[in-house]
């Protein structure tokens, strides 16, 4: 049997966790997804299925303040920012989607980012 690539089981995780996560429009789902050069996150609203908020470290907003620090301070630095976003759209407490992958590292430092900016889960 062929064996699974880092990315396919990742994939199936978060496959099997998305049947019990949902959010709803008192309590948005905060969706991550970590690329190897950057950490994107969203705060989407399941029943109409669409984004709230949003940020990344692509950000144009954000691009500056980001140069020359290391990925896990700019996932705090993302983190804080849709903290703040979703602040300003009523959002105060989400469901934490991590996308099926590990909570540690970025995944982490973007989640404690976002507590400090105010967000609950």
């Amino acid at each position: 049997m062929a064996q699974k690539s880092r990315n396919q089981a990742r994939l199936h995780r978060h496959i099997r966790v998305r049947k019990h996560i949902f959010g709803t429009p008192e309590r948005p789902r905060m969706n991550v997804f970590r690329s190897i050069s950057d950490i994107y996150v969203q705060i989407i609203d399941d029943h109409s299925g669409t984004t709230l908020a949003s940020a990344s470290s692509i950000d144009s907003a954000l691009r500056s303040s980001l140069t020359g620090k290391s990925k896990m301070e700019q996932a705090l630095l993302v983190g804080e920012e849709v903290a703040k976003r979703a602040k300003a759209k009523g959002i105060s407490a989400v469901v934490f989607d991590r996308g099926g992958y590990i909570y540690t590292g970025r995944v982490k430092s973007l989640a404690e980012g976002a507590r400090k900016g105010g967000l609950e889960f």
